[in-house]
């Protein structure tokens, strides 16, 4: 299993996936300003691993700082801000950063040496615990699955864009696992490509067999009766279900639903903002209107083109069959399940 970020000595090290799938780089960042603008650039990314990468960049800052422990509560704050600002959409980035500062809250009255410890425990723990999560996250969906069954994706919800095993990838993992995937369609994902640069490179290394198709083919494919279910996965999820996810997932599902395939999510607990009623409250990035109108920093189009560039859309809860998660698979109503899920 691929390595995707981690902690060396006082350097936070990623899989730099901008240069990915014609070399598998390494890029050490030393700095939190460094993290942040990986995080911007997506040479990491997928909403469980950001938040992951944050949080080994805010223990890694505070391992370096060298002031006072009164001046140490402003940097943390400004440090943790910085990272905050990075991906407005990913909730799993607040959570994660959250977390970290429960922990730092909760160390003040130790030394200076304890409160770093802490930090960085709390930054590998979680490392751990979302692998284990996407584990959990593939068994329950794999339930799901008929033997044979071929799967439609979007965007790169696997190994790279988590610490490892993944989420809706984690499903056709498991799945293929137990010879209940015979194929994957995966969208290449326009406008970054993370379908075709990342989900196709990702399963051919596991040997799970895979065709990349362009966003606009997925209706044809299934109106010729070669998909049997979509999963993706999620950048956040409102209280009553209504999931963010990359630019195309809602096409996805409204083509799911016209052709009777069902159409699930896979996201950890951590997805869910039970903070916000419904998707229209998400807040939706919107990114450097060169990703469009370039491919591999060729201008495909009229340099000076206007371009509109949301890179997350959000798909209704009537749309969503099911929410695979690592406590289980949530049905509709999700208002209702997701807070008996919530209590759990």
């Amino acid at each position: 299993m691929i390595r995707t970020v981690y902690l060396e000595k006082d350097e936070v090290v990623i899989l730099d996936q901008t240069r990915l799938p014609l070399e598998v780089a390494y890029a050490r960042l030393d700095t939190p300003e460094k993290v942040a603008q990986a995080i911007k650039l997506l040479m990491v990314r997928g909403a469980p691993l950001i938040g992951v990468t944050a949080a080994f960049g805010l223990a890694m800052a505070v391992d370096k700082f060298t002031g006072s422990k009164e001046e140490l509560v402003p940097y943390f704050k400004k440090v943790k801000e910085l990272l905050a600002s990075t991906r407005p959409t990913a909730v799993n980035l607040f959570w994660a950063l959250n977390r970290m500062e429960e922990v730092f809250n909760s160390s003040l009255d130790e030394d200076l040496k304890q409160i770093k410890d802490k930090l960085k425990q709390t930054a590998e723990e979680m490392y751990a615990e979302d692998i284990k999560i996407n584990q959990a996250i593939g068994e329950n969906g794999s339930k799901l699955l008929l033997r044979d069954s071929r799967i439609m994706t979007i965007c790169n919800a696997g190994a790279l864009a988590t610490c490892g095993f993944g989420t809706a990838l984690g499903v056709i993992r498991a799945g293929f696992a137990e010879n209940k995937v015979r194929k994957v369609w995966a969208c290449e994902t326009r406008p970054v490509l993370q379908g075709s640069r990342l989900t196709v490179w990702e399963l051919m290394q596991d040997g799970i067999p895979v065709t990349l198709i362009t966003d606009n083919m997925a209706g044809y494919v299934m109106s010729r009766g070669e998909v049997d279910a979509v999963i993706v996965g999620a950048d956040r999820i409102a209280a009553n279900g209504d999931t963010a996810n990359k630019i195309g997932t809602y096409s996805l599902a409204v083509l799911a639903r016209h052709h009777n395939i069902p159409f699930y999510v896979a996201a950890p607990l951590s997805t869910i903002d039970f903070s916000i009623e419904s998707g229209r409250q998400i807040p939706i990035e919107e990114r450097d209107k060169d990703e469009v109108r370039k491919i591999r920093d060729v201008y495909i189009t009229v340099p000076e083109a206007d371009v509109f560039n949301p890179a997350f859309d959000v798909t209704p809860a009537e749309l969503i069959n099911g929410i695979i998660t690592e406590k289980g698979i949530i049905s509709p109503p999700y208002k209702e399940n997701l807070k008996i899920l919530k209590g759990k």
